[in-house]
């Protein structure tokens, strides 16, 4: 998450900082002439500037989550090109102003006094006001670049409380900091941001059609480094590079630095050679007197030439226009195509040539049936989006990324006949992918073939728990611990049938989990509760009838199972399912009973995942060729970590495993099961086949 929250954190220590130093000026400068008396009017100000940040946050989120796929490409670039200018004139306004600051601000300050409450209020608003909206937009840009809220909300909350408690320091003189420094360190910083910001703010526009060149890419890396791995993922996070770029991201990044970054390094050489107002920084805020406060002189209380409300209503104002113009322009290019009929008799009515980007259709029900939808290509069938279960005289919008080539919808009402509408070219986008539809009888030959895997894996099972039956009957407790092990790991490679299995698997290799007794209940049976008494000293005698109910139960499984039905749609599922059961049972310990064989067990897991995958490479070969590569060198990794953990007197516990040894393993395996996330959907049975 902290990839994510960097950006916003900077953003929050520096923009919080330079407000707190304001307001650390204005209260000083109250309370050295003897006013104290009027500091409830600076917080009155301040209160109002943060309410006005706050909704104007709340303004954006709102209208972006209300407008169409198109408009919000393009309200969304519009406005991270707004952040980057006022963040670029935020670092250069702060090198101007800094000599500068304090002495302006205390002459507002009296001016006001003299004025009336009102003029304090006005000026303390005014201040941090500036600081907030500027806060607010970027902070806004940084939730849409990293697509979600958690990591920047809390990498600007620390910036923020951070901030604060340093500026409560200066003001007490608890604290000695060297302000231009560190205003010159975070512009850099800041300058790098922006320079990701604008890239990814181009690329909006580029996909919400208002900007061409989407399909220009400057390098597709895709093919050769994971988008998903860590380290992809940090420089996508803190710098808004990623694996694929447009021409004109590359060039506006590229420029934006090296312009900006020049520009600000020249001035910063240049600025060391005047007098060094701000060496006595530390504390100099509190008497109102700093030449440090940077960037605060910015927030507008002092500006020739320039009324106090110019800023803060061109910071609301701007946006709104921008976006009420985007919104129209949009809705004026989609309007013919905004709600699209689904059904037998009408199905794909209201459907025009789209425009290349993302775009949003609002799917409208006219049958009388529950019916699926399907935008696809009509010639392949690959399927670009869809909606499920849409009930007669419903809506519901369905997205989908438009790309050169021909579309159509098609309509499969239940109980009905499958209907394709006309289709339209489009033309002037780049490649987008699809999805090749899997229908019911693609997977037939892969389950059979999985099947026929698992009956011969249960004869095997059983040959091998009638012989650790036949050990705790002789009393050779030390053999039968070796052949338990045998025995339950080949039951664990069978890991993709256990939907099947029904109850029969609870009774094979049921945890005690939610048992009254745990371990000592009657109803704990099976594989772990042999493992319990195997471990726990338990005599021949007791665990005979464990060991008679366990190959009853597995003779009886071996019969019914073929007879059992097996959903086709289960087997890509269960792909994903097995290490996922891994991960939170054998890799957490919680199935150990005393072996101290949860790793062996996951051996097992990913042997039984390897065959499941070789009976549906074709498939997915067929749909996703980088996919099994990918996934194949994870379950190398994984298997690797987990072998070294195999050492010749026996299986390593997982709590006597090192820590940094286990924090590994847990990675590569939360890892290989993100790698392992898209074939459900892949290989999900669609009728629009």
């Amino acid at each position: 998450m902290w990839d994510e929250a960097f950006p916003s954190f900077l953003i929050g220590l520096r923009e919080g900082l330079e407000a707190g130093l304001i307001v650390s000026i204005l209260v000083a400068t109250l309370v050295r002439f003897g006013h104290k008396a009027r500091l409830p009017q600076v917080w009155t100000g301040v209160a109002a500037a943060i309410a006005l940040s706050l909704s104007f946050g709340a303004v954006l989120t709102f209208t972006a989550a209300n407008l169409s796929g198109h408009a919000q490409e393009a309200f969304g670039g519009v406005l991270s090109l707004i952040a980057v200018g006022f963040v670029t004139a935020m670092v250069f306004w702060m090198r101007r102003s800094a000599r500068t600051l304090s002495a302006e601000l205390k002459e507002k300050v009296q001016a006001s006094l003299a004025m009336g409450a009102g003029a304090l209020v006005l000026t303390s608003f005014l201040a941090v006001g500036r600081e907030g909206l500027e806060t607010s937009l970027f902070l806004w840009t940084n939730v849409r670049t990293a697509g979600e809220s958690t990591g920047p909300l809390l990498g600007a909350a620390v910036g923020l409380v951070l901030s604060a408690g340093l500026c409560w320091g200066l003001y007490r003189r608890a604290l000695k900091m060297n302000l231009t420094r560190f205003f010159t360190i975070t512009g850099a910083g800041l300058i790098v941001v922006a320079a990701g910001v604008l890239g990814y703010g181009l690329r909006d526009l580029q996909e919400s059609g208002l900007v061409g060149g989407g399909s220009s890419y400057a390098f597709d890396l895709s093919g050769h480094l994971d988008a998903s791995s860590w380290y992809a993922t940090l420089v996508q996070g803190t710098l808004n590079l990623t694996v694929t770029m447009t021409v004109l991201q590359v060039v506006g990044y590229l420029a934006y630095l090296c312009i900006v970054m020049t520009l600000f390094v020249e001035g910063v050489r240049g600025g060391r050679t005047a007098p060094a107002a701000g060496k006595t920084a530390q504390g100099e805020a509190a008497q109102g007197e700093t030449a440090q406060g940077e960037k605060a002189g910015a927030a507008g209380p002092v500006r020739s030439g320039r009324p106090r409300w110019a800023v803060p209503t061109a910071l609301v104002a701007v946006p709104v226009v921008v976006a009420g113009a985007v919104i129209a322009v949009s809705d004026g290019k989609q309007s013919s195509s905004a709600t699209v009929s689904v059904s037998e008799q009408e199905c794909g009515k209201g459907f025009s040539t789209p425009l290349p980007g993302q775009q949003v259709f609002q799917m409208h029900n006219t049958g009388d049936k529950v019916s699926e939808v399907y935008l696809v290509n009509p010639a392949s069938g690959a399927v670009y989006g869809e909606i499920e279960g849409l009930a007669p005289g419903t809506t519901r919008a369905l997205t989908a990324t438009i790309g050169s080539g021909d579309y159509a919808w098609r309509c499969v009402p239940t109980g009905g006949t499958s209907v394709t509408s006309a289709a339209v070219h489009v033309t002037g986008g780049g490649q987008v992918k699809a999805v090749k539809p899997v229908a019911e009888d693609d997977l037939k030959g892969p389950l059979d073939a999985y099947k026929d895997y698992v009956n011969k894996g249960l004869a095997t099972l059983l040959t091998q728990t009638q012989k650790l039956q036949a050990d705790i009957h002789g009393g050779d407790l030390a053999t039968a611990r070796a052949d338990w092990l045998t025995a339950h790991l080949q039951y664990a490679s069978l890991g993709a049938a256990y939907g099947t299995f029904a109850d029969l698997d609870g009774k094979i290799n049921g945890r005690p989990d939610g048992l009254a007794d745990k371990a000592q209940d009657k109803d704990f049976t099976g594989f772990l509760r042999l493992e319990y008494g195997l471990w726990h000293g338990q005599s021949a005698a007791d665990l005979t009838p464990v060991a008679d109910q366990l190959t009853a139960d597995v003779a009886k499984l071996g019969q019914d199972f073929p007879g059992q039905d097996f959903d086709p749609g289960d087997l890509p599922l269960r792909a994903h399912e097995i290490l996922e059961n891994t991960l939170q049972f054998e890799l957490t310990g919680d199935t150990d009973q005393g072996s101290g064989t949860n790793l062996a067990t996951t051996q097992a897991n990913l042997a039984g995942t390897r065959e499941l995958l070789t009976v549906l490479q074709p498939l997915l070969d067929e749909r996703d060729p980088q996919l099994l590569p990918r996934v194949d060198a994870g379950m190398k990794r994984v298997g690797d970590l987990v072998a070294a953990a195999h050492k010749p007197e026996g299986w390593t516990a997982l709590e006597q495993l090192p820590a940094d040894a286990r924090r590994q393993l847990n990675g590569a395996t939360g890892q290989l099961l993100e790698d392992l996330a898209p074939i459900p959907a892949l290989l999900e049975i669609r009728k629009a086949a």
